[in-house]
């Protein structure tokens, strides 16, 4: 989707085969805004944002004990994201974009649904992780993406 407007406002600035779209460029910004959400939220649901290491290899008690400490602070976050993205969706509630003309809720609203998925999702990550330091439950293999290195 992002690559319509975009490559519109792309060929209207070069050539003088179409008209100069003065919306494309608040689409784009729109549609890049849910992308990074949408992305933010797969993050959180896969467990694929970036991790740095700092403790030596811990065992899987200690390693759940050390997601469940982080997960506490993915939460709070989520909590943020929820509580201040509401109020920024109802002051946009009834304002439309000055170039597309699109209501404004619509690209408010990306940030309490993110809040609410980070909120769903790490609720289930932290649920494994006290499955796991409970000794009910055998860790999950987390994907190593940058494991190819070494």
């Amino acid at each position: 989707m992002l690559i319509i407007p975009v490559s519109l406002q792309i060929f209207s600035r070069y050539t003088q085969l179409i008209p100069a779209y003065i919306w494309t460029e608040e689409m784009a910004r729109f549609l890049f805004i849910w992308m990074v959400m949408i992305g933010a939220m797969v993050g959180v649901r896969e467990g694929s944002h970036f991790e740095v290491d700092v403790w030596p290899e811990l065992g899987a008690k200690a390693s759940a004990a050390l997601q469940l400490a982080a997960g506490v602070f993915i939460l709070l976050f989520a909590f943020v994201f929820l509580w201040a993205g509401w109020e920024f969706t109802r002051f946009a509630w009834n304002r439309v974009s000055e170039l597309a003309d699109l209501p404004l809720w619509m690209i408010h609203v990306a940030w309490p649904v993110t809040g609410l998925t980070w909120l769903v999702f790490q609720s289930e990550r932290m649920g494994d992780a006290a499955m796991v330091l409970a000794g009910r439950a055998q860790p999950k293999a987390e994907a190593k993406h940058l494991e190819a290195a070494e």
